[in-house]
C-alpha cells in the first residue's frame, strides 16, 4: 500500500505526469495527422488519429519530434517486443524506408513472398499461400496472367479508387527515367497488345520475405511502394485507432469524422454519397 501512494502521488506531479505521458508515447498511443490526400477517401487530410503502437509488437521508441531511438534495437527487427506483423489489406503506419524520420500511413495490399501485377488501373496479387488458397477465398476474383494465377482487385473497401481524370502512366515514366520506380516492366498477353514505352504493358513486384507491399487508398494520387518498395517489419509503427479530431481545408471541424474508429471510416457509406465532393479537395 506504501509503494502505490508513493506511486500515486508521483504521478501526480509534474515529473510523474511527464514520465507517465513519454511512456504512453513510447509504448501504445502516439498522435498521428493526416498530411496528404493518398489516402482519401477512407482518411482524409486534417483527421487527427491515434496509432496503436502495439498492434505488430512493440516497436523500439523513439523522441517524438526528433525521432532519435531511445533505447538500442536488441532484437535487430525495430520492435523490442516482435508480433506478428500486419495482414493483407491492413491499414499501417510505418516509417518511410528513404527517410525513417517521416512516418507514412498505406493500406497493406500483399505480403512477403507475394507477387504484385500493377496494369491498367488494376492491382492482381499472387498469394503465396497457393492456387488453392486464392480460388477458395477469392473465388469470383481469379484471373491467369501469364499461366499463373492472381487475385484481381482483392480489397474492396469503399474508400479504394482510382482517378479516371489522371494519365498515372506518365507519371511513372518520369518516375522511372529517374530511376525511383520500384516495379519492372512485364508482359502479359492477357492484359492486351498495347506496349508502352517501357516494353511492356504492367508492371512487377515480388515482395521479400518479411516484407509489405503498401499502397494509399487513392491509387492515382499516392507515392507508395509501386515507387520506393516493400517496407520490412523493422519500419513498422502501428495501426490508425480512432479520429480524435478531423477539420477541412478551411478549418471548418468535420464533427461527422470525429471519435469515429478507422474500421468504420472504412466502409462508411458516407463516400458513397459524397465522393465527388471528396476527390476535388
Amino acid at each position: 500500500m506504501q509503494f502505490l501512494k508513493k506511486l500515486y502521488h508521483f504521478s501526480q506531479s509534474w515529473t510523474g505526469t511527464i514520465v507517465i505521458v513519454l511512456l504512453v508515447i513510447f509504448f501504445f498511443i502516439q498522435a498521428f495527422v493526416i498530411p496528404s490526400g493518398s489516402m482519401k477517401n477512407t482518411l482524409l487530410i486534417g483527421d487527427f488519429l491515434f496509432v496503436k503502437k502495439f498492434s505488430y509488437g512493440i516497436p523500439t521508441p523513439h523522441i517524438p519530434w526528433l525521432e532519435i531511438p531511445v533505447l538500442p534495437d536488441f532484437n535487430k527487427n525495430g520492435h523490442l517486443i516482435s508480433a506478428e506483423g500486419p495482414k493483407r489489406g491492413d491499414i499501417v503506419v510505418f516509417r518511410n524506408p528513404k527517410n525513417t524520420k517521416e512516418h507514412y500511413v498505406k493500406r497493406c495490399v500483399a505480403l512477403g513472398l507475394d507477387r504484385v501485377v500493377y496494369a491498367n488501373k488494376t492491382l492482381y496479387i499472387r498469394m503465396h499461400e497457393g492456387d488453392d488458397f486464392m480460388k477458395e477465398y477469392y473465388k469470383d476474383d481469379i484471373v491467369v496472367l501469364g499461366g499463373e494465377v492472381y487475385v484481381k482487385e482483392p480489397y474492396k473497401q469503399k474508400g479504394i479508387h482510382y482517378d479516371p481524370h489522371k494519365n498515372i502512366e506518365r507519371e511513372i515514366l518520369e518516375y522511372m527515367m529517374r530511376s525511383d520506380f520500384a516495379m519492372s516492366p512485364v508482359y502479359f498477353k492477357e492484359l492486351g497488345t498495347n506496349v508502352g514505352f517501357n516494353g511492356g504493358n504492367a508492371y512487377i513486384f515480388d515482395v521479400p520475405e518479411n516484407e509489405y507491399f503498401m499502397m494509399g487508398d487513392n491509387r492515382d494520387n499516392s507515392y507508395d511502394s509501386r515507387f520506393w518498395g516493400s517496407v520490412p517489419y523493422s519500419l513498422i509503427v502501428g495501426s490508425p485507432w480512432f479520429v480524435y479530431f478531423s477539420w477541412d481545408e478551411e478549418k471548418n471541424v468535420r464533427w461527422d469524422r470525429v471519435g469515429r474508429f478507422v474500421e468504420t471510416l472504412e466502409s462508411d457509406e458516407y463516400f458513397d454519397k459524397n465522393s465527388n465532393q471528396i476527390s476535388s479537395q
